[in-house]
This record gives C-alpha cells, sequence and structure tokens, in this order.
C-alpha cells in the first residue's frame, strides 16, 4: 500500500510499459515550461487515465531501445500529466537510442538538434555514424558570426520559440542532407522551429527523427522514432 511505501503496478490496456506508484511525488521541476503544454489533445482510447488507476504520486516504466526506465509524471495542469524523459547523464540509453535511430534514417551529411536537452543525443549520433552536427542554439553567443534567427510561435501557449544558429556553421547546411534530432516530438512546436532555420540555409532535410513520440505525434508519418509517449489524463 502507499501508506507502507510499497509499489503497486497498472498495467496499461494501450502499451506494454507499466505505471508504478509509490508514496512521494518525484517530480517536482523536472519539466522546463517549454515542454507544458496543457492544450494537447489526442484520442482519449491512446491515453492513460490516471484518476481511475487511483494514482496519487507516480512514475511511468517504458522499455526505451532495448532499457527499462521510470519516468516521472509531472503535472502540467489539474487535468494532464506528461511524462519527463531526460537523456543527461543517462549514458546507457543515449548510447543504445543513437544506435537504433540510426538505423531508421536515412544516408545523410549533418545532424542539427535544437538547444538543449537532445545535445547528447545528436552527440552520441555524430560520433557512431562520424557525420558533424549543429546546435540551434535559443540565444546569439559571442562567438557566432552573423547569426541567423527564426521564431515560431506556438499555437498552444502562444509564447515564441526562437532558434539561432551562426552563419558560418549554416552556410556548411547549404544543399546539404541534414537530419533533425530532437528527444522528444509532441506539439511539433520546436521541431517547426528547426526545420524554418534549416530552411533558411537552403539545407536538404531528409528526415526529422526522435527517441520519444508524445501524445498525437506518435500519428505522424513524417517524423522518425522509437517509442510511443502517452499523455496523462487526470
Amino acid at each position: 500500500s502507499a501508506g507502507s511505501g510499497a509499489w503497486r503496478a497498472t498495467e496499461s490496456s494501450t502499451t506494454a510499459a507499466t505505471v508504478r506508484v509509490r508514496p512521494s511525488n518525484t517530480c517536482t521541476s523536472i519539466c522546463s515550461a517549454a515542454e507544458i503544454s496543457a492544450g494537447r489533445q489526442a484520442d482519449k482510447k491512446d491515453h492513460i487515465n490516471i484518476q481511475e488507476m487511483f494514482i496519487l504520486a507516480k512514475t511511468y516504466t517504458m522499455e526505451i531501445a532495448g532499457v527499462k526506465r521510470e519516468l516521472p509524471l509531472c503535472p502540467v495542469s489539474d487535468k494532464l500529466d506528461i511524462a519527463a524523459f531526460i537523456l543527461f547523464g543517462d549514458v546507457e540509453v543515449t548510447v543504445k537510442a543513437a544506435e537504433e535511430l540510426l538505423k531508421k534514417c536515412p544516408e545523410f551529411d549533418y545532424i542539427l538538434t535544437p538547444e538543449a536537452k537532445s545535445i547528447p543525443l545528436a552527440y552520441e549520433m555524430s560520433r557512431q555514424s562520424g557525420k558533424k552536427y549543429f546546435v540551434a542554439r535559443k540565444k546569439p553567443k559571442v562567438y557566432m558570426t552573423d547569426p541567423v534567427c527564426v521564431s515560431v510561435r506556438s499555437i498552444t501557449t502562444d509564447a515564441e520559440q526562437t532558434l539561432l544558429l551562426g552563419r558560418e556553421d549554416g552556410d556548411q547546411l547549404r544543399g546539404k542532407k541534414v537530419l533533425i534530432v530532437d528527444d522528444v516530438i509532441s506539439t511539433g512546436e520546436s521541431l517547426a522551429a528547426v526545420v524554418a532555420l534549416a530552411d533558411k540555409f537552403d539545407a536538404n532535410i531528409v528526415a526529422k527523427a526522435a527517441v520519444l513520440a508524445e501524445g498525437d505525434a506518435a500519428e505522424r508519418d513524417d517524423i522518425v522514432f522509437l517509442e510511443k509517449l502517452p499523455l496523462f489524463f487526470k
């Protein structure tokens, strides 16, 4: 029972993963504001109704590239939780996910990724493939030469997603086959900003890849991903 500190497991009807319950909430500020999108909508049959499973404090257990991980569930509203997937420090998942994604991606010349959580993945995919990677930054840096900026307005939060790339880096993408990489694709707003930035340099985008596709993103046919990540409605 929760009072005794024991775990209670309930099988999801839509995934092979398990939701486990423990007495304390493991998620505090792990979800950034950029990830919070209470307006995300998807078919309810693809989601887990947390209230029906009587979950008070929770994690979501799933297998990612053959590695089992427990993802803290983070409240983004009184009606919705999302599972936090953090690659920072998780070498095992990063290496395995990079390996599996490379198997699914077409041939490319360069990798382009947005700052910041997907940087470990982009680095590892670069290391394994021998192809250079570039990071689209959120703010201009002193080392950037004539930075090019794009802004995409979020349709769910009315916030603006801004990304920059120095012209010296961006010009290397011109006419080249570019693989866009992210850790999680959800609403697609961050992805749209990276695509817009690559388009500024006339890059040939051959694929858009992520470890996880969250919510409705899993139904997209224009992305490459390893696993579906459900949204958690209360």
